[in-house]
């Protein structure tokens, strides 16, 4: 799949929206990628964890464990595991830090995979290399549907992604006129009470 293929799956479900974001990281966008409703499809999720778990097999080989951070790994991750013939974990924020939970675990020399939906910063992704550095077993790397940073972000291990983009985003401070001029709206879920 090019970029523009997954782009299009976006739109396919009305996915890829215009206006004023707030994003996680607290920056500003005239786009936002609202994964929710590609992931709310099951065959749009698999056409697109399909797509992604073959790159994933031909740079990083098996992997035994797909482990994500909630909320926006929990979807592609179960997806990619189907996909990959293994099991799915996600990790989940207790007093601010991402834990594995619910049983949970990781054996001695079980190679895992990241996988996000949309890497932005890259801060989820670092903090669930954090988690996973407390289990035992191996971070083979990482994947996401797509990569917001155009490749940018630091995410702690080698990242594989389905397409990578790079829509504007600005300080909130920092706004262009168009921006200023539209009332900001944010549709994540990092930060909800």
């Amino acid at each position: 799949m090019t970029n523009e293929d997954v782009l299009n799956v976006f739109r396919e479900a009305g996915a890829l929206l215009e206006g004023h974001f707030i994003l996680s990281s607290g920056r500003r966008s005239p786009v936002f990628l609202q994964k929710a409703l590609v992931f709310s499809e099951p065959e749009l999720a698999a056409k697109l964890c399909s797509a992604l778990a073959a790159r994933i097999r031909d740079t990083f080989g098996e992997i035994d464990v797909v482990a994500g951070p909630a909320v926006g790994g929990i979807i592609p991750g179960y997806e990619l595991a189907r996909q990959l013939g293994c099991r799915s974990i996600f990790a989940e924020r207790v007093d601010g830090q991402l834990h594995f939970r619910r049983g949970f675990s990781i054996a001695e020399g079980e190679r895992i995979l990241i996988a996000e939906d949309i890497v932005t910063t890259g801060l989820s992704f670092r903090e669930t290399v954090e988690a996973l550095e407390k289990l035992p077993g191996e971070v083979a790397g990482g994947s996401c549907v797509i990569d917001r940073s155009g490749g940018k972000a630091d995410v702690g291990c080698k990242l594989v992604s389905l397409a990578s983009v790079d829509f504007p985003d600005y300080a909130p401070t920092d706004l262009p006129p168009e921006l200023e001029r539209i009332p900001a709206v944010k549709p994540g879920s990092r930060g909800l009470a």
